[in-house]
């Protein structure tokens, strides 16, 4: 099955609205998006979900509870972060990473894997 559903986990308003349109315009369905931690593991919990992209750092708060819970159900998920993979939650620094500043090409080659 391809990822049609995805989920934006990102704090950053206006990033959060440039995800969500690359991707709808793509033709996908975002789910959120999700700005904390709570958010994201509700939707986690209460939507279907086929792949994340996902902030590594959401206002000071770490992520890797979130990474755990896609893992955990077996939802592929790609970080989406200005900073390298030494800063990614140490359990996952071998997730695929598109860097900021990111373009449409970069997030949809990240789903496109998914």
């Amino acid at each position: 099955m391809a990822a049609t559903r995805i989920l934006v986990v990102e704090d950053e308003f206006l990033i959060a609205l440039d995800i969500a349109g690359v991707l709808e315009q793509a033709g996908l369905a975002v789910i959120g998006p999700a700005g904390t931690v709570g958010d994201a593991l509700q939707a986690i919990e209460r939507e279907e979900v086929h792949g994340a992209l996902l902030d590594a750092h959401l206002a000071g708060e770490p992520v890797g509870c979130i990474a755990d819970a896609l893992k955990a159900r077996g939802i592929p998920f790609a970080f989406v972060s200005g900073y390298g993979p030494e800063q990614l939650p140490p359990a996952h620094r071998g997730a695929p990473l598109v860097r900021k500043p990111f373009t449409g090409r970069d997030l949809l080659a990240a789903v496109a894997h998914f």
